[in-house]
């Protein structure tokens, strides 16, 4: 096991990295804890957590809102829970943002870590403190951000995930390759055999590559003010699609990067060779990259996206492979690239 310590604006944050769940006692007081899971981790892994206090809440992103808050809240009236009861969400990423929500408001405050058991939710949702349900149409609409006291990353724990699942883990670590990091990039490229087939080894060093790399990003701008906002390459569009759709977030997130990249080829010089690349490394991580969605119900979604600024939207650009920038996008503009989708 790895331990990390980093220290952010009003928290700081330990990352457990290759521990096991079955070692969560050890770092924080059975007695002084609650979880809340999902249907799906109760169901895999719920025998490891004898004897601890659970909420369990249903899985999926269609309960990101207010009412699973709630839902978590009561649980924690029920348990008597006080500001110095600690509160564990364990699942994927809908569960981390949920549950981090609910603990950022409950008695103003209460303590909370996470285990992620997605590799999503262990490259990214679990990293960096954004918590929040989504409202109507809107992901993610409303939150906080408030860091986690630790994170523990058992690599063992996304093995149990269904293909589908662990092909949409994918596409945050290539937004990682393309915001920052083209030799992430060469290595995804290289090793997307022995990726497909759940090899640990690649898991663990993909993760640690990934949790760098957010972690290095939300340490230098926490309120998303400047270079924050490259996280969210692919993620404008990609909510809009998600939401529409009903598709996974990883699914989304491919179709938006790819768009993405065609925009930067008109607004910030990007090869299109390059765009060709990522869509054949998308592709070959079995991940969707055509646009198929409604443009103007697409664009009506994404128009009130929280980037917006007065009519322009805050857009993630490629320069080339490994380096990102971030440009003002009148909403008209985007709406006339959009059609040539």
């Amino acid at each position: 096991m790895k331990i990390q310590t980093h220290q952010f604006r009003q928290q700081t944050s330990r990352y457990f990295l290759g521990e096991s769940l079955l070692h969560l006692g050890n770092h924080v007081d059975i007695h002084r804890s609650v979880l809340v899971i999902d249907e799906n981790v109760e169901h895999h892994h719920g025998a490891k957590l004898q004897g601890w206090k659970k909420i369990i809440i249903p899985a999926g992103e269609e309960v990101k809102n207010m009412a699973t808050v709630e839902k978590i809240i009561d649980g924690l009236i029920s348990y008597e829970a006080d500001r110095k009861t600690t509160l564990v969400g364990i699942g994927g990423g809908m569960l981390t943002d949920v549950a981090g929500f609910a603990a950022s408001i409950y008695m103003r405050g209460i303590p909370f870590g996470f285990v992620p058991t997605t590799l999503l939710a262990q490259v990214d949702a679990s990293i960096g403190g954004k918590n929040g349900v989504s409202h109507g149409k809107q992901k993610n609409l409303l939150g906080t951000i408030t860091q986690p006291e630790f994170i523990l990353f058992d690599y063992a724990l996304p093995l149990t995930m269904p293909d589908e699942e662990w092909h949409n883990g994918f596409a945050e670590i290539i937004k990682y390759a393309c915001i920052m990091d083209a030799a992430l990039f060469d290595y995804l490229e290289v090793n997307k055999d022995r990726a497909l087939a759940r090899d640990v080894e690649v898991l663990r060093y993909l993760v640690e590559k990934s949790v760098d790399a957010k972690t290095k990003v939300v340490l230098e701008d926490e309120l998303e003010t400047g270079p924050r906002r490259w996280l969210n390459f692919g993620h404008t569009l990609g909510h809009a699609v998600e939401k529409l759709e009903h598709i996974a977030h990883g699914k989304a997130v491919a179709i938006g990067m790819v768009a993405a990249a065609r925009f930067s080829e008109q607004l910030a010089g990007f090869p299109s060779e390059h765009t060709q690349r990522l869509i054949r490394l998308i592709a070959d991580y079995q991940l969707p990259v055509a646009f198929t969605s409604d443009k103007t119900a697409v664009f009506d979604i994404f128009k009130l996206d929280k980037k917006r600024e007065k009519n322009s939207i805050h857009f993630v650009l490629l320069e080339e492979i490994g380096k990102a920038t971030t440009k003002a996008v009148p909403l008209e503009d985007l709406k006339a690239m959009m059609q040539q989708l």
